[in-house]
């Protein structure tokens, strides 16, 4: 199908496309890749009366530091992710992370931002997010804001992301050595959406979990940090019967929505599972 009219607008500052949103109003949406709005401009459940294109601000983009944290834009490619020497040395789950999302041709335009602005609960920047404990920079005609992943994601494609804000960029701190990661991601086919996903960022001291967040995708209304979960394992050894009580806390947690990759039983069972191998190969890495 084809989407209604609308107007197309390229700003090539943040600054521009701010005054662009507080004049258009409501009806105006930012476009950062385009693989979630297009295509529902196209069925017609979103109907803009106004795209601001962001691809042509530049200081939306790239990896770099501040004040010892990596700011990520917000309209860093998947690709880019995945290429940067900084994240594969000081945040690997990124750009690990990155190669299980959708395929080559959607990393290549999909961004960070727009996964994460999108609000869908399969993303899988949100749980990522969450597991890194990261922290999103957003800004508005009155000035910059910043707020954690943990506390952004608020329901099925809402967030904390005001009508005349941009999400400009995300920051995350560089792991601490010895730090093990893991994303383990359930799903039907390459490409497709997880049928539940968990994010681990682990620490081990003396044979015990001395920290360890926990991120899971698609299995409720939003993307979760499985606290109760963290608390199971915090200051155990990560034996069988301990990453069984922390297994049963995921499974407690969860609220999935039943649709062609599997029955809320079926999603919930995976979601512990998708954990229990997390955790298992994060450890591994905590050496």
């Amino acid at each position: 199908m084809i989407p209604p009219p609308f107007e197309y607008h390229a700003p090539h500052s943040v600054g521009d496309a701010l005054a662009l949103l507080s004049t258009l109003g409501d009806d105006a949406k930012l476009l950062a890749g385009g693989h979630s709005l297009l295509p529902m401009m196209k069925l017609r459940f979103a109907q803009p009366s106004a795209l601001i294109d962001l691809n042509r601000i530049p200081e939306l983009r790239g990896i770099g530091e501040e004040r010892g944290l990596i700011r990520i834009g917000a309209m860093t490619t998947e690709n880019e992710l995945i290429a940067s020497k900084m994240l594969q040395d000081r945040v690997p789950l990124l750009p690990e992370a990155a190669h299980v999302i959708a395929d080559p041709q959607v990393r290549n335009r999909g961004t960070i931002g727009g996964d994460i602005a999108h609000g869908d609960p399969a993303n899988d920047h949100p749980a990522l997010a969450m597991a890194l404990d990261a922290t999103f920079v957003l800004q508005g005609p009155n000035g910059e804001r910043r707020v954690q992943a943990a506390d952004f994601f608020l329901g099925p494609y809402m967030t904390a992301l005001a009508a005349d804000e941009i999400l400009t960029a995300i920051l995350v701190a560089p792991f601490a050595p010895g730090t093990g990661w893991a994303y383990q991601k359930l799903k039907r086919k390459t490409g497709d959406w997880a049928t539940a996903g968990a994010a681990i960022v682990l620490r081990m001291q003396s044979g015990v979990v001395a920290e360890i967040r926990i991120g899971l995708t698609n299995v409720a209304p939003t993307a979760l940090r499985a606290r109760d979960a963290e608390h199971a394992l915090s200051g155990q050894p990560l034996t069988d019967a301990v990453l069984d009580r922390a297994a049963e806390a995921i499974r407690q947690v969860c609220d999935p929505a039943e649709d062609l990759r599997g029955d809320a039983e079926y999603k919930t069972a995976m979601a512990a599972e998708m954990t229990r191998r997390a955790i298992r190969a994060a450890a591994q890495r905590c050496a």
